[in-house]
């Protein structure tokens, strides 16, 4: 379905490090800033999503080093390496049914990691994977939106939806993503709303950590369309993936209670 791309991150040193003994999974773990993103790339994603949200990541304002991680990646998905990073992207991929039972062995080391300062980004399935089943880092749900009552789209497959972002109309990529009802209590931004007002891509905190999800694919780009069954005309915005990074970068997380 998705062009798949490599995201090539700093390379010629990367090589260079590897002639001198150092590993590369080593030399991306141990150099210093600008801070270190990782990316899951694995049999839970589908092909082509971790690389759209490297890229993503890559060419936003903030500068980042992004590599990936994953079963069959140079960086396997352990406390010690998310503990060498600022932030985790979870991209897309099939059903939550089917992927969550090949990421279920990490989901303490996430929810650790997050709640212990980390971010997390979830986009479409990385988003429903926030909640349950999944790494369980929402106060919330992130539900089907296709099953909502006033939802504009029924279909799982391949199509687009209207957001409104930050007040202004949007069209993006769509494949089954969620909408997420949280508890009143729980302190999170709303950045978009489907055209019935759910809540399409948010931003919001668990511990000392961040976290940003969308249901649509801000990261799509022009190889994720169709045309003319589904043309790209206006629904490729990167932008507004820029704009969900920056403002979980930059959101406040609570105040540690006192030492007793």
């Amino acid at each position: 379905m998705i062009s798949r791309r490599t995201v090539l991150i700093g390379a010629a040193a990367a090589v260079a490090a590897t002639a001198g003994g150092i590993g590369i999974a080593a030399y991306e773990l141990q150099r210093p800033a600008p801070p270190l993103a990782l990316v899951y790339r694995g049999p839970a994603a589908s092909p082509g999503c971790p690389e759209a949200v490297a890229a993503l990541l890559s060419s936003t304002a903030t500068r980042l080093r992004v590599a990936y991680v994953g079963p069959h990646e140079r960086l396997p998905m352990t406390a010690e390496t998310l503990g060498r990073a600022a932030i985790f992207a979870q991209p897309g991929g099939g059903d939550v049914e089917q992927a969550w039972p090949r990421l279920r062995k990490q989901a303490a080391v996430v929810r650790d990691w997050v709640r212990g300062g980390g971010v997390y980004l979830g986009f479409c399935l990385g988003a429903y994977l926030a909640g349950k089943p999944g790494y369980d880092l929402i106060d919330g749900t992130a539900t089907q939106y296709i099953g909502m009552p006033e939802a504009t789209v029924s279909t799982t497959r391949d199509t687009t939806v209207a957001v409104t972002w930050r007040g202004r109309r949007s069209t993006l990529f769509f494949q089954d993503g969620p909408t997420f009802r949280m508890r009143s209590s729980t302190p999170s931004f709303v950045l978009a709303t489907y055209p019935g007002g759910e809540p399409a891509a948010l931003v919001t905190t668990y511990g000392r950590g961040r976290i940003g999800l969308t249901g649509p694919h801000p990261e799509a780009d022009e190889s994720w369309f169709h045309p003319p069954k589904l043309p790209s005309d206006g629904a490729i915005h990167p932008e507004l993936g820029h704009d969900l990074i920056e403002t979980t970068l930059a959101t406040p997380v609570p105040a540690a209670p006192p030492a007793s």
